[in-house]
C-alpha cells in the first residue's frame, strides 16, 4: 500500500495518511516510557512518512500530548494532521495524593469527566498548551459509550450533554477555523452511529469494531458513515493485541484475556494467512482500509522498531487468494470489501 496517498477526512478540508500513529501507548498505559524512547519514536514515524497523529489527554493524564507537541511542535505544520480529544479535563493531584485511575506512566493528574460547553472549552485550552500548538485539526468526543461508563443512565446523561452544549462548542471553534473537524471516538458501533445521527461529525474514531477480526459495523455503522461522507478512523486494528501476536499465552482482546471464541477464530485466521506466507498482522492493518467509508487506521506504538514493523505489515504485498479464502471459510463478512 502507498503511505504517500493521502484519503479526505470525511466532509472536512482534511486529508490524512492512511497509516497514521495512535499515540495512546506513549501515555504510558502499558508501562512507563523513558522520555527520549517516546520521542524518538514519534519522529521515527514522522520520519518514515506518517503525518496524522491522534493524541488525548487521557492518555497519561497529559503525558502523551506533551510528548506529541515535543516531537512535532518543530516540524512543518501545514503537512501535519494532529487530533486530539474532550470529555476529561486535568487538574493537579496534591502532594502525596494518588490518582483513583491507576495508569503507571501517567502523571501527577486526575481526570474530571465534563461534556459541557465549559468542559470543551477548558479541556481543549489544556491541549493547546500542552501540545504548544496553535491548531488542532480534529477533536473527537471521546468515551461516550458503555464500555466507559457500565452505566446506561450515566451514558444518556453524557450523550446529551455532548449532542447539545458540547457540540455547540466544537461547532463553534469548527466554524471559526480553529479546528479543522468534529469527530467522536469511541470503543462501540451502535453508540457511534447514534451520534453520526444525532449531530453533524465529519469523522469517527472507531476503536476495535472493524477488524480482521470482528465486522458487525457493517450492520449499519459502515453503511451509514459511507452515505452521509463521514469519515471512519480505525483505532485498535489488532483488537489490542491477538491479531499481532496470535493466540499466544498472554495475548490480549479488547484488553483483556480472549474468550475461548475468538481464540478459535484467530487460530483459524492465522492458518489461513499461514498457507498464504503472510502474516496475520499485515492483513488485519490493511483489511479495514479497504472500505470507502475509511480514511486511516492508527495503530500504536512504543519504541521506533514497532513504527517500523507497521510500515512493513503496512507495505505487505497480499494475495487475493487469501482474502477469498477467508470469506469461503466465513473468517470474512461478505459485505465486507476487500483490498
Amino acid at each position: 500500500m502507498d503511505l504517500n496517498a493521502r484519503r479526505k477526512l470525511g466532509k472536512s478540508n482534511l486529508s490524512v495518511t492512511a497509516l497514521g500513529f495512535g499515540t495512546a501507548p506513549l501515555g504510558g498505559a502499558r508501562g512507563v516510557i523513558p522520555e527520549p524512547e517516546a520521542i524518538a519514536t514519534i519522529s521515527a514515524a514522522y520520519d518514515a512518512g506518517l503525518r496524522f497523529f491522534d493524541t488525548s489527554p487521557f492518555y497519561g493524564f497529559g503525558r502523551s500530548e506533551l510528548r506529541l507537541g515535543a516531537a512535532l511542535r518543530d516540524r512543518p505544520r501545514e503537512d501535519l494532521v494532529v487530533s486530539t480529544k474532550i470529555g476529561r479535563w486535568m487538574t493537579p493531584l496534591k502532594p502525596g495524593q494518588d490518582s483513583v485511575v491507576a495508569r503507571p506512566g501517567a502523571l501527577k493528574f486526575s481526570p474530571t469527566f465534563d461534556y459541557s460547553y465549559d468542559g470543551v472549552m477548558r479541556s481543549l485550552e489544556q491541549s493547546w498548551l500542552r501540545l504548544g500548538m496553535n491548531r488542532i485539526d480534529v477533536v473527537f468526543i471521546h468515551d461516550v459509550d458503555f464500555w466507559t461508563t457500565r452505566d446506561l443512565g450515566v451514558l444518556e446523561q453524557r450523550f446529551h450533554q455532548a449532542t447539545t452544549d458540547g457540540f455547540r462548542a466544537l461547532d463553534e471553534l469548527r466554524s471559526a477555523g480553529v479546528i479543522g473537524a468534529i469527530g467522536v471516538g469511541l470503543n462501540e458501533a451502535a453508540i457511534s452511529a447514534r451520534f453520526v445521527r444525532a449531530i453533524d461529525l465529519d469523522c469517527v474514531l472507531l476503536a476495535g469494531r472493524y477488524t480482521l477480526l470482528e465486522q458487525a459495523a457493517l450492520d449499519d455503522f459502515m453503511p451509514l458513515c459511507e452515505a452521509r461522507n463521514v469519515g471512519v478512523v480505525i483505532g485498535g486494528p489488532f483488537n489490542s493485541g491477538i491479531l499481532a501476536t496470535g493466540a499466544v499465552p498472554g495475548a490480549k482482546f479488547d484488553y483483556q484475556d480472549p474468550p475461548p471464541a475468538v481464540i478459535e477464530r484467530v487460530n483459524r485466521i492465522e492458518a489461513v494467512c499461514t498457507r498464504h506466507g503472510v502474516k496475520m498482522a499485515a492483513a488485519a492493518l490493511q483489511f479495514p482500509l479497504a472500505h470507502p467509508a475509511v480514511s486511516a487506521t492508527i495503530p500504536g506504538a512504543m519504541i521506533p522498531a514497532e513504527i517500523t514493523a507497521n510500515l512493513d505489515l503496512f507495505r505487505t504485498a497480499i494475495p487475493a487468494d487469501l482474502w477469498a479464502e477467508l470469506r469461503h471459510e466465513g473468517l470474512l463478512d461478505p459485505r465486507a470489501p476487500l483490498p
